[in-house]
């Protein structure tokens, strides 16, 4: 039970260290130390996708024989259908597309009148806007990493899935990693644009990330009644892992001037987790 409590929180853990950030940063992290963290979590996420989740949903469905992978090719579309009419409805984390609304400004050759009603100026209205609407993204995202958590610790629950602890734990390692950053540039900004103080843009960073533990346990709770589904719940946090990797991670990484470093970080977190796999499976 310690174990599957430690590994529920651990990506939750990720969230307020990156939040915690706002006590001793004034800015957002550093491009390069974000660019090699996020590597390295999309190679723990990727192999763990593999090892910890596609191939245990194999295995339970060998019965089927060669029709063994329809749990498994379920789950995944089931997965990527659900977060793009996700990304579709919501607004995006990493991808720029969040709307920003701005006061409008009257200019009068060097003079700017600012509209009355609205208050505040034209960038710290856009910049309220945009960190408002970037808080519930984190917070929506962080439901199917919750749910995938839940999943794993579910198949390792049930002893013929073939999961190990160590596989189990590499994914939800993988997850605080990511979630690091995430938890930085919710804080950061609040803090930054005098909306709150310091434990309160913690205290938001922080919230953002209670959804997780709270879909990873809800998953446990119910793994009697997904027995028999299980397989596909597996196949379904394997593909929340791969979308994440696919639309957030890599097209983090791959900007700016950095890239390589993401690279090796990528490199880096795949070896680990395959190395645990071997050694602790």
């Amino acid at each position: 039970m310690k174990e599957i409590l430690a590994g529920l929180l651990l990506p939750f853990l990720g969230t307020s260290l990156g939040a915690a950030c706002v006590f001793f940063l004034k800015r957002e992290l550093g491009q390069k130390l974000q660019k090699a963290l996020l590597g390295f979590a999309a190679g723990v996420m990727v192999a763990s996708s593999v090892w910890s989740l596609l191939i245990p949903a194999l295995e339970l469905s060998g019965g089927m024989g060669r029709l063994a992978f329809l749990p498994a090719i379920g789950g995944l579309a089931f997965s990527f259908l659900f977060l793009l009419a996700l990304d579709r409805y919501f607004p995006q984390l990493y991808h720029g597309d969040i709307q920003e609304e701005t006061c409008c400004v009257i200019k009068d050759g060097d003079a700017a009148q600012l509209c009355p009603e609205r208050g505040g100026d034209e960038k710290t209205q856009s910049g309220r806007k945009r960190t408002n609407l970037l808080m519930l993204a984190v917070t929506l995202h962080n439901i199917p990493e919750g749910m995938a958590v839940g999943a794993v610790f579910s198949g390792l629950l049930a002893a013929r899935a073939g999961i190990t602890v160590a596989g189990a734990f590499a994914l939800s390692l993988g997850i605080a990693i990511q979630n690091f950053p995430e938890g930085a540039i919710i804080s950061l900004p609040l803090a930054g644009e005098g909306r709150m103080n310091r434990w309160g843009a913690f205290g938001m960073g922080v919230v953002s990330g209670v959804v997780e533990p709270v879909a990873g346990a809800a998953m446990i709770v119910l793994s009697h009644y997904i027995q028999p589904f299980l397989p596909g719940f597996l196949a379904f946090a394997a593909g929340a892992m791969l979308y994440v990797v696919v639309e957030e991670l890599i097209p983090e990484i791959a900007q700016g001037s950095s890239d390589k470093l993401g690279t090796i970080g990528f490199a880096l977190g795949f070896m680990v987790m395959m190395a645990l796999d071997v050694a602790f499976g």
